[in-house]
């Protein structure tokens, strides 16, 4: 988790902080002129990574049966550079669900190097009802698993 040092200066989230990995390759078309990871494409990352995470355990069909999940905020702090070529891995997590809401925490750390993040995220999306467009319970079923998996703080 992204923790403050003594000094007051935010840490980058550990490895250790996080129970699944979702890998991506990086592409050529990833990087821009300074020969890094353009910083659009970490929330495509974040994206990925969820949805990985949804898929993994069996939630995103639960999670979308009777409900349409709408991405309301996002952010994401850099700690170091990627580039292709290589791989990342993802980390996600679910930081807390509200009654409508799941809010996940995402790190993306370079494969096979550091402990330390090179990047830290959040993903909050809204559980929304297909007819009309408003706020709906995030489904017990999604509920009950997470908090099986301790995977709420």
């Amino acid at each position: 988790m992204q923790q403050q040092n003594k000094a007051g200066k935010t840490t980058p989230p550990q490895r250790s902080d996080y129970r699944f990995f979702e890998r991506i390759s990086l592409r050529y078309a990833d990087n821009d002129g300074n020969g890094h990871v353009n910083n659009a494409h970490y929330y495509s990352f974040f994206d990925t990574a969820t949805e990985g995470y949804l898929r993994a355990y069996n939630l995103r069909e639960v999670l979308t049966q009777n409900a349409k999940t709408l991405v309301v905020a996002s952010s994401c702090r850099y700690y170091s550079e990627i580039s292709f070529p290589g791989n990342i891995d993802v980390g996600v997590r679910i930081d807390r669900i509200g009654r409508s809401s799941i809010h996940y925490d995402i790190a993306i750390f370079k494969s096979g190097e550091t402990q330390e993040a090179a990047a830290h995220g959040t993903f909050t999306i809204v559980c929304a009802s297909r007819e009309t467009g408003r706020p709906t319970d995030v489904p017990q079923a999604v509920r009950d698993h997470l908090e099986n998996q301790n995977q709420v703080s």
